[in-house]
């Protein structure tokens, strides 16, 4: 009886064989995973090390040496002036809310306005943070496109506020809005300026989607996240209804 294999059981397309990975290449691959694994919690940690100890060194010369921690122990514990910050700033909105507050804030804001220079920069940094901080505010709140720097090159911005009044008087006679236009990859600059509202694309992204487009230069697409959270939700509902 006749064991070899006859021309029927050999396959025409045979699948070429698996290419061989070197070691130096494994090593590289692993490297590779290494740092994108440990990167992002590095950048993390370090920025937040850095906030903490900025705002340390900010509130420790204006509080008592008795209530920081590093009186009383021997290592610095690090922090603290983070949760004397955000506490101090709770009391000084509830403050504010009564009438003694009101009228002690109004005090010093009539004790500022007749300061020249003093006046000017307190009043626009007011204003600013009035903006972005309130809730029924709507500026950057809003993302869209505009065509920049040149026709059919189109850029990310934030929407602000339209025009006051004496500003509209000078535009077109049209409806204009103001956008600011970050740059990549540090969206604290850019260009802001004003714009025909029939110039501006309105597009469903959040803000911080926006930011996450715009700091690496396109790499992290919104939705991107969302579609991997779907995918990982319907393989885990595969697996339990195969259970």
């Amino acid at each position: 009886m006749n064991d070899s294999p006859s021309q029927n059981d050999i396959p025409l397309f045979a699948p070429p064989p698996a290419p061989k990975v070197s070691f130096g290449a494994g090593l590289r691959t692993w490297f590779l995973t290494g740092v994108i694994i440990a990167g992002p919690l590095a950048v993390t940690g370090w920025l937040l090390w850095w906030f903490v100890d900025t705002v340390d060194h900010w509130v420790k010369p204006l509080v008592p040496p008795s209530l920081w921690p590093d009186t009383y122990l021997p290592v610095r514990v690090p922090g603290t002036g983070v949760v004397l910050a955000v506490v101090g700033l709770t009391l000084l909105g509830f403050l504010a809310a009564n009438i003694a507050g009101r009228s002690f804030l109004r005090l010093g804001e009539y004790i500022l306005d007749r300061m020249p220079v003093v006046r000017g920069i307190y009043k626009a940094v007011k204003q600013v943070f009035e903006t972005v901080f309130s809730q029924k505010s709507t500026s950057f709140r809003k993302v869209g496109l505009v065509e920049f720097p040149a026709k059919g090159m189109w850029s990310v911005v934030l929407i602000s506020a339209p025009p006051h009044e004496g500003m509209v008087e000078k535009l077109p006679p049209e409806a204009h809005v103001s956008v600011f236009l970050p740059c990549t990859p540090n969206p604290t600059t850019g260009f802001w300026f004003y714009l025909p509202a029939r110039e501006v694309i309105e597009v469903p992204l959040t803000t911080d989607e926006a930011f996450k487009l715009i700091m690496s230069a396109g790499m992290i697409q919104p939705g991107v996240q969302k579609k991997l959270d779907e995918l990982a939700q319907n393989g885990r509902r595969e697996k339990e209804s195969a259970a």
